[in-house]
């Protein structure tokens, strides 16, 4: 069982940066593929960006590559979505969602492939 708590959201101005944390329990964090995903109301979960177990692989949404991050500390047992460029279409509900892995890219870009989930924390872009 793994337990995910995600932290760091508000509100920001378009072209500013915020960093979201996700802090996981589990003595088998380093084993699960990491990804984060936003919703907006009336909408579904969308896939945004996520990192293999390792820290080693990475893939993005296209509408966020190249002005988010995503890295993992496997010692802290925590996730980062360092979010760079905001625009008020990045403003959602924002979940860390966490998955034993089983792949060798250890990549995982469907919100169904995903086993554990945070409760989101809300991202607000002003223009």
């Amino acid at each position: 069982q793994v337990q995910v708590v995600e932290s760091g959201g508000g509100l920001v101005q378009a072209g500013g940066s915020l960093t979201l944390s996700c802090a996981a329990s589990g003595r088998t964090f380093n084993s699960y593929a990491m990804g984060w995903f936003r919703q907006t109301p009336g909408k579904e979960r969308e896939f945004v960006a996520v990192i293999n177990w390792k820290g080693r692989s990475t893939y993005y949404a296209d509408s966020v590559k190249g002005r988010f991050t995503i890295s993992r500390d496997n010692a802290k047992n925590t996730v980062y979505l360092q979010m760079n460029s905001l625009k008020p279409e990045d403003t959602a509900v924002y979940y860390c969602a966490a998955r034993p892995n089983e792949r060798t890219t250890g990549l995982y870009y469907n919100l169904y492939e995903y086993t554990y989930w945070g409760q989101g924390t809300q991202v607000t872009v002003s223009s």
